[in-house]
């Protein structure tokens, strides 16, 4: 089912979030990622989420982040804005403050700290969407411990908020799900894979609007997608096929994803340092070499299709 002409396409890579050596936001690293993100030839950038380290992130520092991208962005790609809280109040302050500094849409993640029966989701999902009613809005379910939200559910939400928009999901053998709200939704949302891009090429035929992946591979993700989506699925496999070995292995965790984007990013010039706020993973040394081995491949790769 073909999208509604309004709805963004393709990959929206997460910006992570440099640090300096005190830990402090780098202000000047941030501004080179955006323009990094600018130039991968996508329509759109997300931060600060889980891949951002949003959740070692004060409030102010949240903002701070998106008002940096939305400034050195200047159009060029839409900003959307992760405004992650378990408390709904805040998590609508978040919200409120990313519009009101130039945020194009705004990201939500599902509180999944406990357990909590749908009602209660529904009751969180959608007094946030009301307190936004004019701004697009992309609700993200990442859950560890079990299924994400429903198709049901998605619809139901849907009919009551049309700014719910776009929908990240993030969990392995979900293609009859993914099908399922494609054809409940009648293109009317943008649906997007998450963990990294892993599943897209089996999701790509199905409809899904896009990915959503680390910074350091969105150039390469966005080109595997453009030739999926035109039929070339032999080229478009040639270097998926390259790409995933380091995507899988720094997904194993994800304090070792930080550390290894982090060091891509390094490798291909666009960070100084790979530092992740603590508490942060420290790779042991053979994982170090692995990473090191695995980002010169990338490079290799780059420079084979560009």
């Amino acid at each position: 089912m073909k999208l509604s002409d309004d709805l963004l396409e393709g990959v929206i890579p997460i910006i992570p979030t440099p640090f300096k050596q005190d830990e402090s936001i780098d202000e000047e690293a941030l501004r080179k990622l955006v323009d990094f993100a600018c130039s991968c030839g996508i329509q759109a950038a997300c931060l600060p989420a889980y891949a951002s380290e949003f959740y070692k992130l004060t409030d102010e520092e949240k903002l701070q982040v998106v008002k940096i991208a939305v400034d050195q962005a200047a159009g060029r790609i839409k900003i959307v804005a992760q405004s992650n809280h378990a408390s709904l109040r805040s998590a609508i302050y978040l919200a409120q403050e990313n519009v009101k500094n130039g945020a194009d849409i705004i990201s939500l993640a599902v509180p999944r700290i406990f357990s909590l029966p749908e009602d209660s989701l529904m009751e969180y999902l959608s007094d946030f969407l009301a307190a936004i009613p004019e701004t697009p809005v992309l609700i993200q379910d990442f859950n560890p411990g079990g299924a994400s939200i429903s198709p049901t559910f998605i619809q139901k939400l849907k009919e009551k908020h049309p700014n719910f928009k776009y929908l990240k999901l993030e969990e392995p053998l979900c293609a009859p799900k993914f099908e399922e709200i494609i054809k409940i939704s009648k293109g009317e949302i943008g649906l997007f894979e998450g963990w990294g891009g892993l599943y897209m090429l089996e999701l790509i035929p199905i409809g899904i609007a896009g990915v959503m992946p680390g910074l350091g591979v969105a150039d390469i993700l966005q080109k595997v997608f453009q030739l999926r989506k035109e039929g070339k699925h032999g080229e478009a496999f040639t270097i998926f096929e390259r790409i995933m070995p380091q995507i899988f292995f720094s997904l194993q965790n994800m304090e070792l994803f930080h550390y290894a984007e982090k060091e891509l990013l390094m490798a291909r010039g666009i960070l100084s340092n790979s530092i992740a706020r603590k508490a942060a993973y420290i790779p042991d040394q053979s994982s170090k070499n692995y990473i090191k081995e695995l980002n010169q491949r990338v490079l290799s790769l780059v420079n084979d299709i560009s």
